[in-house]
């Protein structure tokens, strides 16, 4: 039998992995490597699409981040990240290190002051699928398979699901082949996956998504949040820089019109800058937790420091108002969309530093204080379920159930956002509006609903907004709380 024929596997020259005890040298080295690997992937598609493979394949690595420490670190311990759990070695590959930057600085600083060794920085095993280089080059795209004159992954690397997934955030991680633990809660593909994602869902670049983020399930909050950037950007004392809109559309003026695009995307988002990232973004998800779920999925490999729910609900007390404020302190899950992810069974906690900001909000936009405050707002479990029309229904079970939670609201969405929060140590909260009491034959119908959307809305936003801004100002070690971590953690947040 005659041999299968060896193709040549095509690699560029990099620099070999080197220890690194300064922060910034270390990510400048990760750029290095990342821009070397995707400069010559994006010359090589480029040159294969013109000329052909010429029995030729060609592969480059992500850049990786190695830490190897003997012994336990002996560090703060209400710190709850910036340091491995155990002896050994611990591994993050890594993409895009430019959008990263502020964050792998941080992270690298506090493994190198926690454990006293370098970290080694070098190319990793791992592959760059072709896809995820090119994306940067808007002159580039890969063909759908069988448009190309070859095939694809018999001359470039492809996205495969053994390094595309949620193992490690989801506790499921086994260890590798060669004993080394993870080190950051995401690998560079899933990363690389997300990005793209986020840049279709959302119609607007990952660069631009903002540390705090707030999720609304109704179009009505765009356009006072836009008002609201306007007014920060007429006053040069904001700290704000920038608004983005859908498009990519960045105006740094107040007086700067933007234009409405032809086609909105599945989940417009919205962005109030600050050039450290500080700002705030809004994604309007729509409705469902299917939308909950997947902007959170992606939303979480950027690492925001908070993401806070400010949408609609049913006010499922009589006591209730409509126009009412419902402060989660727990979720009933029927949204179904985590199980497989995460247990029903998983409690998610209430965050005391969130709570407390989103209380504090309230009461400052409303200028009540103490018990008065409970005229307008209640603290309580909020249901989130996956049938929109669940009152259509036989009432017996399902207002049942609601009662014996104690649920005070029900929405479509809140649980998902909190959950997942929990499943990516994400910081989150949940602050809802009552817009309808249907239990109480308060139905959301049209001229009740415009009257309260002018009342309301603008205020429920400022307190989202505020809340945020309250967080802006709280340490990190405090904001992110050892509740969200588990027992073997990654020392990367």
């Amino acid at each position: 039998m005659t041999p299968h024929p060896t193709i040549p596997i095509l690699t560029p020259d990099v620099p070999a992995a080197e220890a690194f005890s300064d922060p910034k040298a270390a990510v400048a080295r990760l750029q290095d490597l990342y821009d070397i690997a995707t400069q010559f992937l994006c010359d090589s598609f480029r040159n294969v699409l013109k000329h052909g493979p010429d029995q030729q394949r060609f592969r480059a690595y992500y850049p990786e981040i190695r830490i190897t420490t003997t012994s336990f670190a002996h560090v703060d311990s209400r710190l709850s990240f910036g340091h491995v759990a155990e002896p050994g070695t611990h591994v993050a590959t890594i993409t895009r290190p430019e959008l990263f930057q502020s964050y792998l600085e941080q992270q690298i600083d506090l493994l190198i002051c926690n454990h006293g060794v370098p970290v080694v920085i070098g190319p990793s095993t791992t592959p760059i699928p072709v896809h995820f280089a090119v994306s940067s080059e808007s002159s580039l795209t890969v063909p759908q398979e069988g448009a190309a004159s070859f095939i694809l992954r018999d001359v470039f690397d492809v996205p495969v699901l053994s390094t595309t997934n949620d193992d490690i955030v989801n506790g499921t991680f086994e260890q590798a082949e060669d004993g080394t633990g993870p080190l950051s809660p995401f690998t560079a593909q899933r990363i690389d996956y997300s990005l793209a994602r986020l840049s279709h869902y959302t119609a607007t670049d990952p660069s631009h998504f903002q540390n705090h983020v707030l999720f609304t399930n109704y179009q009505f909050y765009v356009s006072e949040f836009e008002a609201f950037a306007r007014t920060q950007l007429a006053d040069p004392n904001s700290g704000y820089s920038s608004f983005v809109s859908t498009g990519n559309v960045e105006i740094t003026s107040a007086d700067t019109p933007i234009s409405p695009v032809d086609k909105q995307p599945q989940m417009p988002t919205y962005h109030l800058k600050r050039k450290d990232g500080s700002g705030i973004t809004l994604v309007n998800i729509g409705v469902g937790p299917s939308n909950a779920k997947t902007a959170t999925d992606h939303i979480a490999v950027l690492r925001p420091h908070a993401w806070i729910m400010v949408g609609h609900c049913a006010g499922l007390r009589n006591s209730q108002s409509l126009g009412d404020f419902v402060l989660a302190h727990a979720y009933l899950r029927e949204d179904h969309v985590l199980d497989d992810d995460l247990p029903v069974w998983v409690p998610i906690p209430a965050l005391a530093e969130v709570q407390i900001a989103l209380e504090q909000a309230v009461a400052d936009v409303t200028e009540l204080r103490g018990y008065d405050l409970k005229r307008v707002m209640r603290t309580g479990t909020v249901a989130t379920i996956d049938n929109r029309n669940w009152e259509l229904r036989d009432q017996s079970g399902p207002v049942q159930r609601l009662s014996q939670s104690r649920a005070i609201g029900l929405d479509m969405e809140s649980a998902t956002i909190a959950a997942n929060g929990f499943r990516f140590r994400v910081p989150y909260g949940t602050l809802l509006c009552v817009s309808d009491k249907p239990l109480h034959g308060e139905l959301k119908l049209p001229g009740m609903a415009s009257d309260f959307y002018k009342t309301q809305v603008s205020r429920h936003l400022m307190i989202g907004i505020r809340a945020m801004e309250a967080l802006r100002e709280m340490p990190l070690e405090r904001l992110h709380s050892r509740k969200l971590r588990s027992f073997d953690e990654t020392a990367f947040l």
